[in-house]
């Protein structure tokens, strides 16, 4: 089982001092990721309902420091060495495909291959108003852009037709290792269950019960073997808010149901005590990681 930690980029951890403290810790300490979350905007006294919390809102308030999480992971990839650096996730559909895979191979490749963009449609929808993007087509929006940056990552003279995106002949350099980036779907619906069969290297259900998580499974290896991929190869990832709430026979079981990663929350608000904290939580997952 691997562990990561989620939120990594808000908060306290926003400025340099504190993404310094926590990427660095989390480095020093063996810990696998860290994920870093985005929002360009949070409209003030939005309606939407955020669908991992039981309040329906935002953890934290309306106004917390977020940082852009592709250059805050670039500030953590130049202070570490081998931790994997994620999007958790990034919102594809608000952002363009061409820049953006531009972005991605950019991080890939200074960070020695320790990037993972993780993706997802949103659910935030006063946001994608205040960007001016379409909120009814952004599954399909996700779907294509996904496949724009997987052509420009893989081929010399990128080309692709679609109804959003449409190029040909475009050199884009640098590609990734291996011609792509790895894609981790984020969502717990079918539709991203599908996603992440059809294309994804891995899946990431935030929430869900055993049921849901295992039906969310099922799903994604019966849409890989439609798609003529390998289900094995599809990592799954969910997340609890903490460690201290789960015991290890919980985080076995959660094994047991095909999960490969877990991912908290920052074990501390206070970037002085991170290391402290990271150092515990890792000695508190150790005997989980190497069983």
């Amino acid at each position: 089982m691997k562990f990561g930690i989620m939120f990594a980029n808000s908060a306290h951890y926003a400025t340099g001092e504190g993404a310094t403290a926590i990427a660095t810790a989390a480095d020093e300490c063996g810990i696998e990721s860290i994920w870093a979350v985005e929002h360009v905007v949070i409209p003030h006294g939005y309606q939407s309902q955020y669908p991992y919390h039981e309040s329906g809102r935002i953890p934290g308030g309306e106004d917390p420091d977020l940082p852009d999480p592709l250059l805050w992971l670039a500030h953590a990839a130049a202070l570490t060495k081998q931790i994997r650096l994620a999007t958790g996730i990034l919102i594809v559909p608000q952002r363009n495909p061409v820049i953006l895979a531009k972005e991605c191979a950019t991080l890939a490749k200074l960070s020695g291959d320790r990037f993972e963009l993780g993706i997802g449609v949103g659910w935030l929808e006063e946001e994608f108003n205040a960007l001016g993007v379409p909120w009814p087509d952004r599954g399909r929006r996700t779907d294509e852009y996904c496949e724009a940056m997987q052509a420009l990552w893989s081929q010399d003279k990128a080309e692709y037709h679609g109804r959003y995106v449409d190029f040909a002949n475009a050199i884009s350099r640098p590609q990734p290792t291996g011609g792509s980036v790895p894609i981790v779907v984020g969502g717990h619906s079918d539709a991203a269950a599908k996603r992440a069969g059809r294309y994804g290297t891995g899946f990431f259900p935030a929430k869900g019960s055993d049921e849901e998580l295992t039906h969310l499974f099922e799903v994604v290896r019966r849409s890989a073997t439609e798609a003529g991929r390998n289900p094995d190869a599809i990592e799954n990832t969910t997340m609890v808010w903490s460690p201290r709430r789960e015991s290890l026979d919980r985080v076995k079981q959660l094994e047991d149901l095909g999960v490969h990663r877990l991912v908290v929350a920052p074990p501390t608000s206070n970037p002085t005590k991170i290391r402290q904290a990271v150092e515990q939580l890792a000695e508190t997952i150790a005997p989980v990681a190497t069983r």
